[in-house]
């Protein structure tokens, strides 16, 4: 991976950000904006979903893995895996091979399950099958799904007892679901795997409808709304990684890009000189 600049916490930038890009392009142009890693949309979130998971030694995964080794960029999640009722984890056995073969480190999922004992299970036996890839599973809660809020999320995580399953907060969707910093600081520190990051507008969106359109095409950038990102940060243990989720149609790709990394790279070196100045005070 390349080094974050002076030395600084290194960022990755989620591929919602910009969906419609297939992957060895999207780790140039993340390269260029100063992202240090990626994620990439390896599986389809819905049936008719965006999803770019290529046979490993195809034409397209070489380049893949050439353009990754050459811009000296990471892979640092792949997604989007939903886990509903009838999901067999066995069914990733291929969709895992490709992941580890470029390097990723975990793979975010939502819980679409609304007996929370088998998806548990699902979800422990599925972190099982993920664990000799090198691929942790990340939890993802969406206000709009049967894991909806940081507390369904925690509680079948407690319940699936499993070390090599963690939960992801991304921002939006912890505001968007009536969570605050103060839950997440709660939590014990291993149990979070990574965060992403963006902005939104005060007001709660008035339904599920606009809280997916709100999620999907509607985000600010880090710093330009009224999330509380600085006491998000200080409340993630260090070891999380961070990702910018940030999809903003209107703006070209290039500048899209550069703004997402330029607005967090400044509330992230913010709240870490914070941390430092409060330990110092101290």
């Amino acid at each position: 991976m390349k080094p974050a600049n002076g030395g600084a916490r290194p960022l990755a930038v989620a591929h919602l950000t910009a969906l419609d890009v297939e992957p060895a392009r999207w780790v140039r142009a993340a390269s260029r904006a100063g992202f240090a890693a990626v994620g990439l949309r390896l599986y389809p979130a819905s049936a008719d979903g965006i999803a770019y998971l290529s046979a490993i030694g195809s034409a397209a995964h070489r380049e893949l893995r050439d353009t990754l080794a050459g811009e000296g960029v990471a892979v640092h999640d792949v997604e989007f895996v939903p886990v509903g009722p009838g999901f067999d984890p066995a069914s990733l056995a291929t969709f895992f091979e490709v992941a580890a073969s470029l390097g990723a480190r975990c793979v975010n999922v939502s819980g679409d399950d609304p007996d929370s004992a088998r998806l548990a299970a699902t979800l422990a036996a599925l972190a099982e099958r993920a664990q000799p890839f090198g691929l942790r599973i990340d939890l993802e809660f969406m206000r709009w799904r049967s894991v909806a809020s940081l507390a369904q999320a925690r509680a079948v995580i407690e319940r699936a007892a499993h070390p090599n399953l963690a939960l992801l907060v991304d921002a939006l969707h912890l505001s968007r679901s009536g969570g605050t910093p103060e839950d997440v600081a709660a939590l014990r520190p291993a149990s979070i795997g990574s965060a992403q990051l963006c902005d939104a507008s005060a007001p709660l969106p008035a339904s599920d409808d606009a809280a997916i359109h709100e999620a999907r095409l509607n985000r600010m950038a880090p710093g330009a709304g009224a999330l509380p990102l600085d006491a998000l940060l200080r409340a993630l243990p260090s070891h999380a990684a961070l990702s910018v989720e940030m999809p903003m149609p209107s703006l070209p790709l290039a500048e899209r890009l550069e703004l997402a990394y330029r607005s967090a790279r400044r509330v992230v070196d913010r709240a870490a000189a914070d941390a430092l100045a409060t330990t110092i005070t101290n």
